[in-house]
Order: C-alpha cells, then structure tokens, then sequence
C-alpha cells in the first residue's frame, strides 16, 4: 500500500519474527511511561499478542504498525488506538528506538500514518497525548498540523513527581 510508505521507511503490519523487537522495546524501561506499562512483558505474552495481531482494525479497535527502514531494519512502531469509527477518529502513539532517533524516521512514519487514516480509514481526526516533558514529540506533532487543545495537568506520575500531559488534535478539514 502505498500510503504506508515514506521516503525513507515503511509501515508493515507485525510479524513472528518482530518477538524479540518487541520484547526488547516493551520492556525497556524508558518507554514505560509513555505507554503507561508498569511491568515487564513476558516472550509468551508478546507472542500471543502477535498471533491476534492480525485481527482487523474494526475488530481490535487498534492498529500497531512496525517502522522499518529501506533496509528492512526494524526501528519503532506506530499506534492507532481507541479507533472510533462512528465518530471517525483515533490516537496516534510512535515510538522510535533510542539508536535510531534523530534521523526523520518519526516524522516520515507519522506522515504516512496521517495519510493512510484520513484516506483509507476516512478519519476526521486524529489526537495525541503527550507529557509536556516529551520535547521531540511535542515538536514532532506541532510540525505535522497538530494542534495544542488542552492540558491535563499532573496527568502523569512517573519517578516520584507528576507530569502534565498535553492534548493535540488534527482535523481533516
């Protein structure tokens, strides 16, 4: 599919083969506040996630995409979640790996994910969380049209102290 693909990645559904990718940035400890985890994933939940990750969008209410490089080097993911399709709109989550930040790949996938919602899924909007500490996302998001709506204050509580987390949203007009 064509809108799943950037200039310098692609987006692909999760394979067998992505376990050990997965554990790895599933249990990396940075990422937990970001995805609101609080304990370590086994390999055998993981891979029972992988083998219902293949149920459809409309059915799981989510979609969770793999970032991969031109050279099939798996880098992050991307996240469609609380997919609403009455109401027309989705969160979006990214993640990229710490070794691979800082090269456009977030933003190239973020693109791709916006354009694929909006003309394959017919979205109407799409929103995102982010901590108000989260300076790359906050700038990620505002660069592809997302708009600031609101502030949950002290939303988040991560290493002893609360964090406000803010709302951005982005309409297809």
């Amino acid at each position: 599919m064509e809108s799943l693909i950037g200039q310098h990645i692609r987006l692909r559904a999760l394979e067998p083969e992505d376990l050990q990718f997965l554990f790895d940035i599933e249990n990396n400890e940075e990422f937990w506040e970001v995805s609101h985890t609080q304990t370590p994933f086994s390999k055998f939940l993981l891979r029972q996630y992988l083998e219902n990750a293949h149920l459809d969008i409309y059915e799981a209410k989510q979609l969770r995409l793999v970032i991969e490089t031109e050279h099939k080097q798996a880098v992050g993911m991307i996240d469609l979640f609380d997919f609403n399709p009455q109401h027309k709109r989705a969160g979006i989550g990214i993640l990229i790996h710490p070794s691979f930040q800082k090269n456009g790949f977030a933003s190239d996938a973020l693109q791709c994910l916006i354009k694929y919602c909006f003309n394959h899924l017919n979205l109407h909007q799409l929103y995102a969380n982010i901590t108000a500490t989260n300076q790359n996302s906050l700038d990620l998001f505002k660069k592809h049209q997302f708009q600031q709506i609101g502030i949950k204050k002290d939303w988040i509580y991560s290493n002893k102290t609360y964090k406000d987390e803010i709302l951005f949203q982005l309409i297809n007009e």
